[in-house]
């Protein structure tokens, strides 16, 4: 099965695939021997809709014993620690279904499961087995199919204060800094609680390309801070079958076109940041997939990161359907109306926090 990245389009895996496959064959194999390690599955949140579910997961090697701190509440640097295992062979079922899968290179499973008979929207499992009948609960999240209006939202700068433009901050936050100590983007929380509250059965998806390692800190993080609930769509960090790095531009492209085919029903508010991909990332959805792009919302950061970032501050693709974003006077119109639709022209909003897009996005009504 294909992992939860780009699909490979080669064959023959890139050097330094096979280099990384080698190093992992030999440190599984000595783990396994002398430690006593097996096969353990890390259950990623999936979806769904109607008689069909996305189920994400990854098969790792691990003590027998559990680890005595949670992965969700480890330092982030523990969770690049994983030692994947591939091949392995995992049953998995959900809502009458079966399946057996067998994980790649990297340990992943990211498969679509028919049903036989739709599940009713709302929260779900799949129940993931190992050959030694170690079993995990995924999440899935059922979008009902009259479901009109959703969110998908970036992470690092957009809800999460990673400050990436300054590299030792983000090596910090990111490796080093234990995750309940980590900060959000000022107002973002407010502003996904008064969307979910205007559209209380849209689903939030968060899309970044962050690795899947760090998938548990991430889930506490939007607990912790009051995030509504959602599936996760990361990467994996690690080489292709065609590079050694994969493209996270091409990433979350191809996840935004999966949804917009796969839930074609849904009209999605596009969040990020103006600190990597998001603006030309979104504003190529909203230009080739105008009916199911709601709106973009645009965190800008300061010139100062902006600089530090990319050098030079790179100019922007100009909003669609309004001005950039300035303080609305009481009463002032808002880019999302009631039932989430959109104009013709997608409209798109920016603002420095998550107060300024609230403003924006719903208008100043408190």
């Amino acid at each position: 099965m294909p992992a939860p990245v780009n699909a490979p389009t080669t064959t023959r895996p890139h050097v330094a695939a096979r280099i990384e496959d080698r190093f992992f064959g030999a440190l599984g194999g000595r783990l396994c021997r002398r430690k006593g390690w097996s096969p353990h599955v890390e259950a990623y949140t999936g979806y769904g809709c109607g008689a069909w579910v996305r189920v994400l997961a990854r098969a790792v090697l691990a003590p027998s014993a559990p680890h005595p701190t949670p992965a969700h509440d480890r330092r982030g640097w523990r969770s690049y620690l994983s030692v994947p295992a591939p091949g392995e062979v995992l049953r998995v079922a959900v809502g009458g279904a079966h399946a057996v899968l067998v994980a790649d290179r990297a340990g992943y499973i990211d498969a679509r499961l028919d049903l036989p008979a739709p599940l009713p929207a709302g929260w779900h499992a799949a129940s993931v087995t190992t050959e030694d009948g170690r079993v995990a609960s995924c999440p899935l999240l059922v979008v009902g199919e009259d479901v009109t209006f959703g969110v998908v939202s970036d992470i690092d700068d957009t809800v999460v204060d990673t400050r990436l433009p300054r590299p030792l901050i983000a090596f910090w936050n990111t490796f080093v800094l234990h995750p309940r100590a980590r900060r959000e983007v000022p107002g973002m929380a407010d502003l996904y609680a008064r969307l979910r509250t205007r559209y209380p059965d849209a689903p939030f998806v968060y899309l970044s390309t962050g690795a899947w390692n760090t998938a548990g800190t991430l889930r506490r993080f939007l607990d912790v801070h009051g995030f509504p609930p959602g599936p996760l769509l990361l990467t994996d960090w690690g080489p292709t079958h065609t590079g050694w790095f994969r493209s996270g531009a091409a990433h979350k492209q191809a996840q935004l076109e999966r949804l917009f085919a796969e839930l074609p029903g849904v009209r999605w508010l596009l969040v990020g940041d103006d600190g990597q991909h998001d603006p030309a990332i979104y504003d190529r959805a909203a230009r080739e997939h105008p009916a199911h792009v709601a709106a973009v919302a645009i965190r800008q950061l300061t010139p100062a990161q902006q600089v530090l970032s990319h050098g030079l501050p790179v100019p922007l693709p100009p909003p669609r359907g309004s001005e950039p974003w300035q303080p609305a006077a009481p009463g002032a119109g808002a880019a999302l109306p009631a039932d989430g639709s959109a104009a013709p022209s997608v409209p798109e909003v920016r603002g420095p926090d998550g107060d300024a897009l609230r403003v924006a996005l719903l208008g100043t009504v408190r």
